[in-house]
């Protein structure tokens, strides 16, 4: 479904993302990780057409997104979450959810019905009334969920969906995350929160200093000493073996 090859993006001579090489299938939820700065989020830019990259390409279903502009991606069906949410907050959550609608349909009616029913689907049925100005780190979290949603898209990019959130409401969203795919949108997602990078992918990604350092299942990916070390440090995968062996 999405194929990125050799993609490359500086800032002011610091390679943010190099020549990084990933794909995802459709009806999969694959993830993105990796430390603070590891150029995660300005890949995600790239994919969606908010940062256009130097070098590399984009493919959606076989078509060369490349360099696009953000609507014309959302027109083909691929549409991404921020991390620090921003919705418009006198708006009440019905007309937020909306917004995301109308990207599809003129007719307000038709978009009250869209953003009800995707109300419905992330659990914020009884919050339509309020002002989203109002609403906590996870309404808020789960609203700009249901605005991308609303804009029916075929891949969910979600930039740190979990971010703020405490264990209980990380539980819920991860099962509203697979109720989305099942639902036949295919999932792309950068996430910190490990359990659930574990509990929901088929696939992960790992980016360390803007270079993709290891590709596989979550196991796969949690034993893995290049990972290990990105996350805790130099010689942290040797620490971590030898204090096995030495408790076994």
């Amino acid at each position: 479904m999405l194929e990125v090859k050799g993609l490359c993006k500086s800032f002011g001579g610091v390679a943010a993302v190099n020549t990084v090489d990933l794909s995802v299938d459709e009806g999969q939820i694959v993830s993105l990780i990796g430390p603070n700065g590891a150029g995660k989020t300005t890949t995600f830019a790239m994919v969606a057409g908010f940062v256009a990259p130097d070098a590399g390409s984009v493919t959606f279903e076989k078509q060369n997104i490349t360099g696009f502009k953000p609507h014309r991606i959302c027109d083909r069906g691929v549409v991404r979450t921020f991390q620090v949410t921003q919705p418009f907050a006198t708006l009440s959550t019905l007309e937020n959810i909306m917004v995301g609608a109308y990207h599809r349909t003129a007719n307000r009616q038709a978009a009250e019905e869209r953003a009800r029913a995707v109300a419905e689907q992330v659990g914020m049925k009884a919050l339509l009334d309020q002002a989203a100005e109002g609403l906590t780190v996870a309404g808020r979290k789960r609203l700009e969920l249901a605005r991308a949603l609303a804009t029916g898209p075929k891949l969910l990019l979600l930039d740190e969906v979990m971010a703020g959130l405490n264990p209980t409401e990380i539980d819920e969203i991860v099962t509203v995350i697979k109720g989305i795919r099942d639902s036949g949108v295919t999932i792309f997602l950068i996430e910190h929160v490990m359990k659930a990078v574990m509990n929901l992918s088929d696939f992960a990604y790992v980016l360390n200093d803007g270079v993709l350092i290891a590709a596989g299942t979550p196991t796969k990916i949690a034993s893995d000493s290049n990972v290990i070390e990105a996350y805790l440090g130099h010689g942290a995968a040797e620490r971590m073996t030898g204090e096995v062996a030495a408790g076994a």
